[in-house]
């Protein structure tokens, strides 16, 4: 029952949603070509921001893995050393 009543709110969040987005685009203060030229350009800085923040976390993960790798070949050369003694 509880999964039924959720999806219904998902619903009417939903639908609120888009009469909120309909409602802001009648009565926003520029024309359209302004505000799809706004968004696109808000859009290509999240894109920028999003791909910097990427890059950054790439560079900070490959530290980790690399560090990771080390210590395993080095357990790896342990263990191989003392089977063979």
């Amino acid at each position: 029952m509880s999964g039924n009543n959720s999806g219904s709110k998902l619903a009417i969040f939903l639908a609120g949603l888009g009469a909120g987005a309909a409602i802001a685009l009648l009565f926003a203060p520029r024309s359209g070509e302004e505000t799809r030229e706004l968004l696109s350009k808000r859009a290509e800085r999240g894109r920028n921001y999003l791909e910097a923040r990427g890059r950054e976390f790439q560079k900070q993960t490959r530290g980790v893995a690399e560090k990771a790798a080390r210590d395993i070949i080095g357990v790896g050369k342990d263990l191989v050393a003392k089977a063979t003694n």
